[in-house]
């Protein structure tokens, strides 16, 4: 039997193994905890400051505008909560998009509990955000303007730069969820006009249970996380301090082969789309077909179901997900594809194929060969008819 071929690369990423060698020392002998003062945790402690600069370098930002956190969840709930509580004297309403991060959603769910107000902007069949939407929405009480870099589901990179000048021309906090660009492609948080950014190391060869948030200098935020004065007192806990080294490790080898790793993956996926919409009748890419992250293709494969595609490739050493890891197993339909307009059964139809560094032309090839016969089999059994998906349409 073939090896397994891994493309589901949004999901997570293995460690890189120069990741887990610049790690190791900080399991056991360089084990200090960062907040103490004596010899131990001094060591531990300018690790972690290399690490911010490392961090702050690769991101175009100040070593003091990066606080430390467990992924990017967390450094979404810290935005999103931290902003929002700190200028609710101000006002109470929040902007954002209706195919976010469950992370963003759920955050802005919990806000609106609390009795703040909510606008989920819509997005084209593309799943791109108008900057005018966003401008149109912002009101005299809008305290905090959330949109994503780029989409975890579709691959889709979204104006964010022109979003932010529109933030800032109004004065208000601008936050992206940058967790499936930072080391794919380029990031600079000036460049982006970005005030808050989430990254989590595990989506760029690093370790999970790790990423940042940075915050602006200026910016007032409520602390998420209560407790110590770690972080300058905006991230109580003790830091994590292998994972931080880890995370600036993935950082820097992301940056060293940045261009050549994107155009490479790049080409990689465009072999693999082609391939499979020459020969897979009633195929479609999902996502913008330019403006999209290199190694993400999300394709709908009519009149064959998501999950048991999966399944069916999986059964052949093949790994791929129907969407975003944080909902699978939840049976309901892609809220990012249905905000795009997608119909529902061509919804349900649907696969993310996400590609990364050590994906090979023949693992591609190897999938070109295996996917029309699976989604032939389910074909050949599937309920869902192609001409009720024309109906839908």
């Amino acid at each position: 039997m073939m090896d397994r071929v891994y493309l589901d690369y949004a999901s997570t990423t293995p460690v890189d193994p120069q990741v887990m060698q610049a790690m190791a020392p900080y399991f056991s002998g360089n084990f200090g905890n960062p907040s103490a003062i004596h010899g131990f945790g001094r060591e531990a402690r300018n690790e972690v400051e290399e690490a911010r600069r490392t961090v702050a370098d690769a991101i175009g930002s100040l070593p003091e505008e990066i606080i430390f956190t467990s992924g990017g969840t967390e450094s979404d709930n810290t935005a999103l909560k931290g902003v929002a509580m700190a200028h609710r004297k101000k006002g109470g309403h929040i902007i954002t998009t209706a195919i976010e991060h469950h992370a963003v959603i759920e955050s802005c769910c919990t806000l609106k509990k609390m009795g703040f107000e909510v606008t989920f902007l819509p997005v084209d069949g593309f799943g791109m955000v108008d900057p005018g939407a966003v401008k149109k929405a912002i009101t005299p009480r809008t305290v905090l303007i959330s949109v994503m870099h780029a989409n975890n589901e579709v691959g889709t990179i979204q104006p964010v730069a022109e979003i932010g000048a529109v933030a800032r021309e109004a004065g208000i906090p601008f936050h992206t969820d940058a967790v499936q660009t930072v080391g794919h492609i380029p990031v600079d948080v000036n460049d982006l006009n970005v005030d808050l950014l989430s990254c989590s190391a595990h989506k760029l060869y690093g370790p999970k249970g790790t990423g940042f948030l940075f915050i602006r200098k200026g910016t007032r935020l409520a602390p998420f996380v209560e407790g110590g004065r770690q972080e300058e007192g905006r991230r109580a806990g003790t830091e994590n301090v292998p994972g931080i080294v880890g995370l600036a490790a993935a950082l820097k080898l992301a940056a060293e082969d940045l261009a050549a790793e994107s155009g490479r993956e790049a080409g990689l996926r465009s072999r693999l789309v082609s391939g499979i919409i020459d020969e897979i009748p009633g195929s479609t890419l999902n996502g913008h077909p330019v403006k999209r992250l290199p190694g993400n293709a999300n394709i709908s494969m009519e009149s064959a179901e998501g999950e048991s595609l999966l399944l069916g490739l999986d059964s052949e050493g093949v790994c791929v997900s129907t969407g975003s890891a944080c909902s699978a197993g939840s049976g309901r339909p892609s809220h990012v594809l249905e905000a795009m307009g997608i119909p529902l059964l061509l919804a349900q139809c649907s696969l993310r194929f996400s590609l990364g560094r050590w994906t090979t032309a023949a693992e591609i090839d190897a999938v070109l060969e295996i996917l029309p016969r699976v989604v032939k089999r389910l074909r050949a059994i599937s309920p869902l008819k192609v001409a009720s998906l024309q109906e839908v349409a």
